[in-house]
């Protein structure tokens, strides 16, 4: 959603901060904002100026026509607005049909006027630029300001100066005030532009001989502009229409949409609502919306909710979690019905089945079976109250489903499909079309052999589906390469590029862009683009991109001819000749709507999610699908249904049309004007969507930007009377569309304007592996086998336990290297006897070799990986490697059954060193602290140490012949490591021997000195060393003796 409304008191601040005008403008920033929770005293002690003016009071909850309603009291001391107060604040009030609480009020000096001071002033955005409304009698009593208003267009990119403004907005102002005024409002205006207002209403403008009063103010800013004006704006507050509470789930989903290139939307219309949907697709949810509204559960619908734009599984998760935590809060004796999502579903199987909920399942679109086997495997063995929906039933079938009692079923991939089809005609020859004019609806958007750049496409986008392609490229900010895309069965390369100047004088033949640019770059590429004369169309995919950017580009784009579809748009599709990004679905779906090959019927939506399913139902009560293209769902979209409309009116392949308009705007308006003037003699089929909207008690916006009436003229309701009374086939419903496009369909068939024929064989098209896999029709074995972690889902998992719950058990390192090394949750005390040796085993000083190593190779500049590496490498059975060694040695020795000193003499006797036994620097006499401090701690929490029992009876051996030939740190650890293994109760004995082979032990030590290593690192980085050159006084040099000389 873009155009939002805020507060009075937001409207003004902005105002007060950022107007730049030569009248004097009063009372800024002088407003005081009362709730409940006010504290009078702090209110007072922070705004002075209540306790000596006459005040003016009024609740700020986007209510229309306060004065009227009595809800605004005027030239009031702070006692009597206390009392004013008393009687509403908190209060339910009823104003038109909806019901709410008044809890926020804005306090703002009393200004003393007369009536012919007051004024009325609205700027307002249009689709060709911005309108300044101005009338010489503001107030209550303004009356029809459109009728009644001297009315400028500002077109976009043009600037207001102040003469326009004298000249066709300030004839009947009085004339000392014209000056202020025309400063004013041109002032008014930029601000207007600069923070991307929308909408920005002031009634009444007060100019007395002071200066300038603000004293009512409605206004609405572009929400997907945040990136433009943050800096300015701050953290603005939506609220909610009077009448609905702000929830905080909303929030919540709001704060997610505005994170993501996706599109989330949540409006709870009725917590205690026994229907939930949540639907997949701006148009979509409006038409399930319409549905169940039709049906008579207007009251039963709990919200409105949208997910589209591919949101990523983390951010489907989050959303339906919020759906079902809803839902599941208030417990309803007939059940409730809601479209879930398969993971949250499996969080919340335990309340949905408390709450008796039946959840029905419509999956179609693009990975529709891959989905629906998802759903299948789950509702077996969790859900049992589950209903499904074949992709090619109605939308309206679901919906009528869940409001009333209905047998339980799951999914079945063997259901028939229906039959009845109706046989495409034969391909005939394209007649040749001659030079398009600039004007779009003369003008072909993909001609027969098309070809396209494409403007940083996205992993999982799908772009062609025609062999006549000729050429197209890519556009990466990451330099000049070739990347590789199946072509049928083949693998090609494709050209990308940097610049779209390279691409354009390498491949002249390109007249299709395809952007699939981020919303805060979208912008940009495409203007870049259009100056490039050989580009004819363009479409952008990105959904958010400021209203006021995507007017320039409309009037660029007018300019030089080309054509836009979008913003946030799947795009479109010219059966057998092009497809834009997942328009049509994957290629199972393409092959059951026939988009391998034109039909007669031609067709334009907003909403490209049900841009597929006209392609599905066209499909299946027509010859196919001629061209199809979704322009989008914000309110400008770059082209117009009618723009369309026009281009298939002369087309000569195009025999039919279908338009699906939605509630919003009023663009359908001039499909009628167009038939009533004879432009269009074709027979147009069509429906608004978005009936629904006149039946709730607030205003809901839609998924859809534009999806939002601001008069009567633009509901659905409207619009669909003026469309039938021109002479388009309207249904009663849209599950009444298929029917009437039927209908429609075979009288032309009757009257032979179309030819029906055999159906063509589709051609072979090739499975993509992965998707293969999906539906289990494929098998391979896996490069790789893995046990210990899980990255795919919704959060990291270590060895079954979610990274989530390592951080709640406060599991530490050791804990995680239990998960990870050994696939189990170790006993605490073995989790703290790892983390202790890893302390132990951290560093030994810069002497020893590994340490040694990582310095020289620090010095001589190389990168901190190489210099760890090369410490590392020097690990073995001489330095630190001697755990396993030590731990397998002992182990021998103690599980044979011999005594220390057999064990000592034996060794001996082959010549053997005893690994684990002996230290360079430590004896008897001169301990090794890192031991003691490990033997204190293992012999106090471990249950048994029979194997460092032993070692120590083998010290006390080996210590009577030689002091240093003490159980060193690395004996120490490898012995208490095997007891722990052995002896903790999570592994058997085998387990416990198989770790100590496969090296395991060793990794404490690798992981240990790998600290210590990595500070001697940083060390000589600090310290700035140089290169590294051995003194020759420590180097004894031995030649041969005939080289002496």
């Amino acid at each position: 959603m873009s155009a939002k409304a805020i507060s009075e008191q937001t409207g003004k601040e902005f105002l007060y901060k950022y107007i730049c005008t030569s009248s004097a403008i009063q009372n800024r920033f002088k407003y005081a904002r009362v709730t409940p929770a006010t504290d009078w005293a702090r209110l007072t002690q922070d705004h002075p100026w209540l306790l000596s003016e006459r005040l003016v009071v009024k609740p700020d909850q986007l209510i229309k026509r306060r004065g009227k309603l009595g809800l605004v009291g005027i030239n009031l001391t702070l006692d009597q607005v206390k009392a004013w107060l008393k009687q509403r604040l908190g209060q339910e009030t009823t104003i038109a049909n909806a019901k709410g609480i008044l809890k926020n009020f804005l306090i703002e000096p009393f200004v003393p006027h007369k009536q012919e001071e007051e004024f009325y002033v609205c700027i307002y955005a249009a689709r060709e630029g911005d309108y300044v409304l101005f009338h010489h009698e503001g107030g209550v009593d303004v009356g029809d300001v459109d009728a009644k208003a001297q009315k400028l267009l500002v077109a976009v990119d043009e600037k207001l100066s102040e003469s326009d403004v004298k000249k066709h907005l300030l004839q009947h102002a009085p004339a000392d005030k014209k000056d202020i005024l025309a400063s004013f409002i041109c002032g008014l205006f930029n601000l207007y532009e600069d923070l991307y207002f929308t909408y920005l209403e002031i009634n009444p403008l007060v100019v007395t001989k002071d200066g300038v009063y603000i004293l009512d103010l409605a206004a609405k800013i572009d929400a997907t502009a945040d990136y433009i004006c943050k800096v300015k704006w701050g953290d603005v507050e939506f609220p909610p229409p009077f009448g609905r509470e702000a929830y905080p789930e909303e929030a919540y989903i709001a704060d997610l949409d505005a994170k993501s290139g996706a599109s989330l939307k949540l409006t709870i219309l009725n917590p205690k609502g026994r229907i939930w949907t949540m639907v997949a697709g701006g148009g979509a949810s409006v038409v399930y919306s319409d549905t169940i509204c039709d049906l008579g559960g207007v009251n039963e619908l709990a919200n409105y909710g949208e997910y589209s734009g591919a949101p990523s599984e983390q951010q489907t998760y989050d959303y339906a979690k919020t759906i079902l935590s809803l839902m599941t809060r208030e417990k309803h004796p007939e059940g409730k019905g809601d479209a879930g999502i398969v993971r949250a579903i499996k969080d919340y199987q335990g309340p949905l089945k408390e709450h008796e909920v039946r959840i029905f399942v419509r999956r179609g679109g693009p990975n529709y079976q891959e989905g629906l086997l998802l759903f299948l495997h789950l509702f077996s063995s969790t859900v049992s109250l589950v209903h499904r929906m074949w992709p090619l039933n109605f939308l309206l079938n679901t919906s009528s489903c869940s409001l009333t009692p209905a047998p339980s079923r799951t999914a079945s991939f063997s259901e028939s499909k229906p039959d009845g089809i109706a046989p495409a005609k034969k391909a005939k020859p394209t007649a040749p079309l001659g030079n398009p004019s600039p004007s779009i609806c003369c003008s072909v958007l993909f001609s027969e052999e098309p070809s396209a750049v494409i403007w940083s496409l996205p992993r999982h986008a799908h772009v062609l589906v025609s062999v006549s392609v000729r050429l197209f490229c890519l556009l990466f900010h990451r330099g000049d390469h070739r990347q590789k895309f199946y072509w049928g069965h083949k693998e090609i390369l494709i050209p990308v590029y940097k610049n779209m100047s390279d691409a354009m004088r390498k491949h002249p033949e390109v007249d299709v862009l395809i952007n699939f640019a981020s919303l805060r770059s979208a912008y940009d590429s495409t203007v870049e683009t259009m100056n490039y004369p050989q580009i004819r169309t363009i479409a952008i995919i990105a959904e958010g991109i400021p209203e006021a950017l995507t007017r320039k580009l409309i009037k660029a784009a007018d300019k030089k001819g080309v054509t836009i579809i979008g913003p946030a748009t799947v795009g479109g599709i010219k059966p057998g000749c092009f497809k834009i990004g997942n328009t049509g679905g994957m290629l199972d779906n393409i092959l059951a709507s026939k988009l391998y090959r034109p039909g007669s019927v031609a067709y334009v939506s907003r909403s490209g999610g049900m841009s597929n399913e006209l392609n599905n139902i066209i499909s299946r009560t027509t010859d196919g699908v001629y061209e199809g293209v979704a322009i989008g769902g914000d309110r400008y979209p770059g082209s117009t249904f009618m723009d369309h409309v026009l281009r298939y009116q002369d087309t000569p392949g195009v025999k039919m049309i279908v338009v699906l308009g939605e509630i919003g705007g009023t663009e359908e308006y001039k499909i009628c004007r167009g038939i009533k003037e004879g432009r269009i003699t074709k027979p147009v089929v069509c429906w608004c969507i978005g009936t629904c909207a006149t039946m709730f008690s607030s205003e809901v916006q839609f998924g859809h930007a534009g999806a939002c009436a601001n008069q009567a003229s633009e509901t659905a309701v409207a619009k669909n009377k003026a469309l039938k009374e021109a002479g388009v086939f309207v249904p009663r419903s849209f599950d009444e569309l298929g029917e009437v496009i039927q209908s429609v369909y075979q009288d032309l068939v009757a009257k032979r304007v179309i030819e029906p024929a055999e159906e063509v064989p589709p051609p072979t098209v090739p499975m993509d592996y992965s998707w293969a896999r999906e539906l289990g029709l494929i098998r391979k074995p896996a490069s790789f086998m893995t046990s210990i972690c899980d990255e795919r889902g919704q959060e990291l998992i270590y060895a079954g336990m979610p990274i989530t719950e390592v951080f709640k058990e406060e599991m530490g390192i050791g804990g995680v290297l239990g998960l990870l090394w050994f696939q189990r949750r170790l006993p605490r005390y073995a989790c703290q006897f790892i983390e202790m040796c890893l302390m132990v085993t951290a560093d030994h000083g810069p002497a020893v070799s590994g340490a040694h190593n990582t310095i020289v190779c620090a010095r001589a500049g190389k990168d901190l990986v190489s210099s760890l590496t090369s410490g590392l490498l020097t690990i073995g059975d001489r330095f630190g490697g001697a755990l396993d060694a030590a731990a397998k040695m002992f182990s021998k020795a103690f599980d044979s059954g011999i005594i220390p000193m057999e064990f000592v003499n034996k060794m001996k006797k082959e010549g053997k060193l005893i690994m684990g036994i002996g230290h360079r620097v430590k004896s008897i006499n001169n301990p090794d602290m890192r031991v003691q401090i490990l033997k204190d701690y293992v012999k106090q929490h471990f249950p048994a140490t029979p194997l460092l029992d032993y070692a120590l009876e083998v010290e006390k051996i080996t210590t009577s012949k030689k002091p240093n030939l003490i159980l060193n740190v690395d004996g120490f650890i490898g012995v208490a490591f095997v007891d722990v293994l052995r002896n903790c109760g999570s592994f058997t004995r085998e387990e416990a021997d198989e770790y100590i082979d496969i090296g395991a032990l060793n990794g404490i030590f690798v992981l240990g000195r790998s600290m210590g290593f990595i500070g001697h690192y940083l060390d000589q980085k600090r310290l700035k060393q140089g290169l590294y050159r051995h003194p020759w006084d420590d180097i004894s040099y031995v030649l041969p003796e005939h080289m002496t000389m």
